[in-house]
C-alpha cells in the first residue's frame, strides 16, 4: 500500500470504513458471529494501516492527528479533500 497515490489511499480508507460500518450494523444483531467479528477486525486493521500510511505520506486526515509539538501541522496543505493528484 506504500505505492498508492493520495486519492487511492483516501478511497481505500473510505472503503474500509464503509465495510466496518456495514459490519457494525450486522454485528448489532449478530454480536457473537465469528465470521462477522473476524471481518470487522480485518477491516479495522486495514483502515488503521491505510490511515497511518496516508498520515506519513501526506499529513494528518483530521486535526486531532496532527503533530502539535512545535507547529500545528493540520494547516499545512493540501487539505485531505483537496485532490491535487486527480
Amino acid at each position: 500500500m506504500t505505492n498508492y497515490s493520495r486519492s487511492n489511499l483516501l478511497t481505500a480508507i473510505q472503503m474500509y470504513d464503509f465495510y466496518m460500518y456495514d459490519l457494525q450494523l450486522y454485528l448489532d444483531t449478530h454480536p457473537t458471529c465469528p465470521k462477522g467479528l473476524a471481518a470487522y477486525e480485518k477491516y479495522k486493521k486495514l483502515s488503521k494501516n491505510a490511515r497511518r500510511i496516508y498520515t506519513e505520506k501526506f499529513g494528518p486526515l483530521t486535526p486531532e492527528k496532527s503533530d502539535c509539538s512545535e507547529h500545528f501541522a493540520w494547516v499545512n496543505g493540501p487539505w485531505p479533500w483537496e485532490r491535487s493528484d486527480c
